[in-house]
């Protein structure tokens, strides 16, 4: 079974209060992660029709600010799916009530995995590519998910040459005492 990417989309929209800001006055980053990780399992959910859960969250850059008063975009799509798991992207824009200003504020890419009512793994309906972009989206999740394989090779314990790492780490802000 496959579906459209578009049956399972979810936008939500917030109104940002001074409880959600952080001691500089700005929102709390920790706040904008959980509406993130919510919009996600919205997404995956409305795809799977099963519960889902976050198993990994891609590198989340916060790219601008957000101010108490402005209103919080974030928008979802299913950019991949494998047999029981989903690459949710997930958008975060902000925007100035007052002057109509929006920010891109971060973007970020959630795999989600669809759970049985016994919570086991259970499979998901594939997605309809449908043109270039969607196809990109589809193609970058599958090099996202090769990195992540050889980053964990590479730097597993039984694997590490440290040698390889000790000139750049003495350009760094460390010291080195072996």
């Amino acid at each position: 079974m496959f579906k459209t990417i578009e049956e399972s989309q979810v936008t939500i929209t917030q109104l940002m209060l001074p409880s959600h800001s952080n001691f500089s006055g700005k929102i709390h980053g920790g706040f904008i992660l959980s509406l993130m990780d919510q919009i996600a399992f919205a997404c995956a959910s409305r795809h799977s029709r099963n519960y889902c859960v976050t198993a990994s969250v891609n590198k989340v850059d916060f790219l601008n600010p957000i101010e108490v008063g402005e209103l919080v975009t974030l928008k979802a799509s299913v950019n991949y799916t494998g047999r029981t798991s989903m690459v949710i992207g997930v958008r975060v824009e902000s925007e100035n009530i007052q002057t109509g200003e929006k920010k891109h504020c971060n973007s970020s890419y959630f795999t989600m995995v669809a759970k049985d009512e016994n919570g086991k793994n259970v499979s998901v309906p594939g997605i309809i590519l449908n043109n270039k972009n969607k196809i990109r989206r589809f193609a970058r999740s599958i090099a996202r998910q090769e990195q992540a394989k050889n980053r964990t090779t590479a730097f597993k314990t039984s694997e590490f040459k440290m040698e390889e790492y000790l000139d750049a780490i003495k350009k760094q802000n460390a010291l080195i005492e072996l």
